[in-house]
């Protein structure tokens, strides 16, 4: 595809950031109650309040042809509790010669042992797996839910070949004591570990700074304990990556210590439609009654742009908890 064509494409925000990468949700449903991220008695959404996969392609459709997005993550809730996820993986590939470059999932690995083969031969390219404790009474606590599932997945995944990442979102007083075990573990695997800084969203407002575990501190006891530190040139994902002892690659996304807004590319949509610019957004536009109305592909595009050129700067602005109706299991992570 030409270079002139996919300029006239771009979708960016007032600041100049360009959008690039799509997270898109496909349920508000999941099997684990992670503490940070849903209600403990959450109320799941009708079912017809949620874009079918037919409108999730064909959005998908209108963000890669007409808008110029490259990359589309899947995420929820949990994705793998969406029937027919593997039936949108396959349909997505259609749109490779469009522009698509990557199609990735966010997953707790729960239900992957039975999907990881069917979703790397539907064309998955790769898979952040989130696992926040490594001690299995632990794990339970945190999410009321067993470790063994999401063991069982990581090791499907690993022998389906689809490359993934950890994701551990690390809370002081919950499981900051797993730092070291954490990555013990994924080095000895030879897996790629990424540590999430607890992010002032949702939770009943139990966010504090107090409980963040911040890059400096996760850093110092990963040197401690495993040695040299070398710090990898930063791009436009959100995680800061290093190298530890020279051989094992950790990363670490800074959103409270040291924001990357200035250079986010991303925008979200949720599973009814809404389209949110930013993870802190305190509110989102809906596309899905312009979309069961019929309106054509340039209404729904205007509505897009519109509301992404309006995109705040960031987290990096409020520097505080965001009041909002939405929670992330809602909004997609």
């Amino acid at each position: 595809m030409a270079d002139g064509f996919r300029e006239l494409r771009q979708l960016v925000d007032q600041h100049g950031r360009r959008k690039r990468k799509l997270r898109l949700s496909l349920t508000d449903r999941c099997n684990l109650r992670c503490a940070y991220c849903m209600p403990e008695h959450p109320q799941w959404l009708p079912r017809k309040e949620l874009l079918t996969i037919e409108e999730l392609a064909q959005m998908s459709r209108l963000f890669v042809q007409t808008l110029g997005i490259t990359n589309i993550r899947l995420t929820g809730g949990e994705p793998t509790l969406r029937r027919g996820v593997d039936t949108l993986v396959g349909e997505l590939q259609a749109l490779r010669d469009s522009g698509l470059k990557r199609i990735s999932m966010t997953s707790n690995a729960t239900r992957l042992a039975e999907l990881a083969r069917p979703l790397r031969d539907a064309g998955l390219d790769d898979l952040n797996i989130s696992i926040d404790a490594r001690d299995p009474a632990l794990f339970e606590k945190l999410t009321r839910g067993p470790l063994q599932p999401v063991l069982d997945g990581i090791a499907a995944t690993r022998a389906a070949g689809i490359p993934f990442k950890l994701n551990a979102v690390v809370i002081r007083g919950y499981n900051d004591g797993e730092i070291e075990a954490l990555a013990e573990w994924a080095f000895e695997q030879s897996l790629e570990l990424r540590f999430i800084e607890f992010m002032p969203l949702d939770n009943a407002q139990q966010w504090s700074r107090d409980r963040v575990v911040t890059e400096d501190e996760i850093l110092a006891r990963i040197g401690a304990r495993f040695g040299r530190i070398e710090k990898l040139a930063r791009g436009s994902d959100p995680a800061t990556e290093y190298v530890i002892g020279g051989q094992h690659r950790l990363g670490i996304v800074t959103t409270v210590s040291n924001p990357f807004c200035g250079s986010c590319d991303r925008v979200r949509l949720t599973a009814t439609g809404e389209l949110f610019p930013c993870l802190f957004s305190s509110q989102g536009t809906s596309l899905r009654e312009l979309l069961r109305e019929g309106a054509d592909d340039a209404a729904i595009a205007e509505r897009i742009r519109t509301t992404v050129w309006k995109k705040e700067s960031g987290f990096a602005a409020p520097r505080g908890y965001v009041e909002r109706p939405i929670t992330m299991h809602r909004l997609g992570g």
